[in-house]
């Protein structure tokens, strides 16, 4: 059973997709199964359900997801069917009938996969057995008062006696590949093995858990990754048993896996394991993709948020909102982890290099990260109420105007324009005008914020002093809540923010993965990053000059936080360099990465883990040596054909560019062929069997 892949060159802008002798399907059963099916909690969740269609193309009806079940979630996402498998439908049938409940359906997202969805609840008195089954098979101990760990090991519990109850229907006939994700899964995991159930495991971690709080404890973490005493950590911050529980389904699994190098790293020094397998997060890129009006998009919805700004800036719009430029911060509300306090020290920096250069480019900075809030603040509605009052004034006027000089014109007589507004025109113009006056500053935030004297950002803002005043060309907008397209203050969807705004900045200390700039890049958005986020690591082994693309990776890894902020600003006060012509032909590249991310091609790395994970619990049918482990690899895309070798002969010397003086020729479509043309040779991104990374080589392209 031969099961080596050949890889061949498509349209794919140059990347390789798989066209090989694939894996059996047909006499395999793959299960995933996480907190998050039909369940959304966090980033997982975006994973699993991006995912589902290429796994679905692959598997076909043999692919099948497990959670827990939630009644409003499987009303409003499941479609309610039969397995269309005998043994699944013996082996629910089995829990069924010793007083536990399972459900099946479809899950009504693109690909429709299957769904498995256990009740918690209904099998909750099971507790105290199963805890005592948990400590006989491992040792580890669960506290009463932690319900998440507890429902965790119900769900794992009933997953087990699943398994357990389909591998005796199959015998022999179908081999079962399971993928468990994060440790409320790997409960699961860790008691199918310890009951050697013929299962081939996979075990992924998206973020160690104690890597999480300690870096939500502003901790030095990089830098002392090997220096922490793990177990000692953990205990203080009595998580001690989820940490046992994570650790164990690492060491139980077959195939281990992370997200990204950098969490890879994490998980070597946390875990004492080195994945096998790094498998990237991707993304659905015909969801964000607009073929070729993404440039279109932004302008339509630029507009929208320059409506937004002329309301909020009311009586202190004496900046020019064709030269102001819209950047964004996103995602949980993390001070340090999300790096908006490096963020909010670079726009203080970044404030003072634009007005010492006396440059007319505004920068309008949005944050928009969920905080505790009571409503909207009465100045934001006023501002919106003001600019719409004077819209209406403007446009009765224009009507009437236009209809006085339609009718002047009919006469064959040119107008008089002193008589064409009459005094009371002049009257409600003037009214309008006096309306717009006022005595305050814009104010920083949209919403009344119940923490404001301890709240991280509004306190550094404070710090900074940039209160939007007429001065400061750094204007700062909070938004402390997520968008929504029923706002009354910015009526956008998140896609559609994103697709208005120039520049997406999320200078992350911890971040696995990172969606946030991965979503900008698909849709042809610029965006920040560094090299301690899963999607910095990944775009600097792919591209071979990611800022040319538009991804600027900041260094936080390798130099100290005062360094990474003066780099930091000097991407964003580069960015405030460029003529409207260049950013126009940086998104075109930004948006051609967008193939990188889609899981078509990303896809190949849970295969490999699969492969691996087969070959390793069933060697007698899947052999190592028929595995051809090392095609699964990355590709760099080169510096763009149109860019000089050097970067200074690409920057001119003045502080900002005039859209005049851009007069080299440039032509989209044949660079873009040029860079499938100039594809550099493959590299591994894969680790080795024996857990050691393949470093790339290039060739002499």
């Amino acid at each position: 059973m031969r099961l080596s892949r050949s890889l061949s060159i498509t349209s794919l802008s140059g990347l390789p997709l798989f066209e090989e002798e694939s894996l059996p399907v047909e006499d395999l059963l793959l299960f995933e199964v996480a907190w998050e099916v039909t369940n959304k909690v966090g980033g997982i969740y975006t994973v699993i359900q991006t995912k589902a269609k290429i796994t679905v193309d692959e598997w076909g009806e043999n692919y099948f997801m497990m959670g827990p079940y939630y009644e409003h979630n499987f009303k409003t996402q499941v479609e309610k069917c039969e397995p269309p498998n005998q043994a699944i439908r013996a082996a629910m049938d089995s829990l069924i009938n010793n007083g536990c409940q399972v459900h099946f359906g479809r899950w009504l997202i693109e690909g429709s996969p299957y769904v498995i969805l256990f009740d918690i609840g209904a099998a909750a008195w099971n507790l105290d057995r199963w805890k005592g089954d948990l400590w006989s098979a491992c040792g580890i101990g669960l506290p009463y008062h932690d319900r998440e760990a507890n429902d965790s090991l119900i769900l794992g519990s009933l997953v087990a006696w699943f398994f357990k109850e389909l591998t005796d229907q199959l015998q022999d006939k179908l081999n079962v590949v399971a993928h468990f994700h994060e440790w409320q899964a790997g409960t699961g995991l860790v008691l199918s093995r310890s009951r050697n159930l013929p299962l081939a495991t996979i075990f992924t971690t998206h973020a160690t858990l104690l890597g999480r709080y300690l870096c939500a404890g502003n901790a030095d973490f990089y830098n002392n990754l090997d220096k922490f005493d793990i177990d000692r950590e953990a205990g203080e911050r009595q998580i001690y048993h989820r940490y046992c529980l994570e650790r164990a389904a690492v060491h139980c699994a077959h195939v281990f896996t992370t997200v990204s190098q950098i969490t890879a790293v994490e998980a070597d020094h946390m875990l004492h394991r080195n994945p096998d397998v790094v498998t990237p997060n991707g993304l659905n890129v015909r969801k964000f993709s607009a073929m070729h009006e993404f440039q279109n998009l932004h302008s339509m919805n630029k507009s929208k948020i320059q409506e937004f700004v002329r309301g909020h800036f009311y009586g202190h719009l004496d900046f020019n909102l064709e030269k102001t430029l819209f950047f964004f911060i996103a995602g949980r509300y993390e001070f340090s982890n999300k790096g908006a306090d490096l963020f909010l020290e670079s726009l203080s920096r970044l404030n003072y290099l634009l007005r010492v250069h006396k440059s007319d480019v505004t920068v309008v900075v949005f944050f928009i990260m969920p905080a505790k809030t009571n409503n909207f603040n009465v100045e934001s509605l006023k501002g919106q109420a003001v600019r719409k009052q004077l819209w209406d004034t403007a446009q009765s006027v224009k009507e009437k105007f236009g209809k006085k000089l339609y009718e002047s014109l009919l006469r064959g007589e040119i107008p008089d324009m002193s008589k064409i507004l009459d005094r009371d025109d002049f009257t409600i113009m003037k009214r309008a005008i006096y309306a717009t006056q006022r005595h305050s500053l814009p104010p920083v935030t949209t919403h009344n914020m119940l923490d404001d004297s301890t709240d991280p950002i509004l306190g550094n803002i404070r710090r900074i002093g940039l209160f939007n005043g007429r001065n400061d060309r750094v204007k700062i907008v909070f938004h402390p809540e997520f968008l929504s397209s029923t706002s009354p203050l910015l009526p956008m969807d998140y896609e559609e923010f994103v697709r208005g705004c120039h520049l997406g900045v999320f200078p992350s200390y911890y971040e696995p993965w990172g969606y946030t700039p991965g979503e900008c890049t698909v849709m042809g958005i610029p965006s920040v990053t560094t090299n301690l986020s899963g999607f910095g690591c990944f775009m600097e082994e792919h591209v071979s000059d990611p800022s040319e693309y538009g991804i600027y990776i900041v260094d936080r890894r390798f130099r100290s936080a005062d360094e990474s902020c003066n780099q930091l600003t000097q991407f964003m006060f580069s960015f405030c360099q460029k003529s409207r012509r260049q950013r126009i032909i940086q998104r075109n590249r930004t948006e051609r990465l967008s193939d990188l991310l889609d899981w078509r091609y990303l896809g190949r790395f849970y295969m490999h883990a699969r492969h691996l994970a087969l070959s390793r619990s069933f060697p007698e049918k899947f052999r190592p040596e028929h595995l051809n482990l090392t095609s699964t690899q990355g590709f760099r895309y080169p510096r763009p054909s149109s860019v000089p070798p050097s970067p200074s002969a690409s920057i001119h010397s003045t502080p900002h560019h005039s859209d005049e003086e851009d007069d080299d020729t440039y032509d989209e479509e044949e660079e873009a062929e040029r860079d499938r043309l100039n594809i550099k040779a493959p590299f591994s991104v894969g680790a080795d069997t024996d857990g050691k990374r393949t470093q790339p080589v290039e060739n002499g392209n």
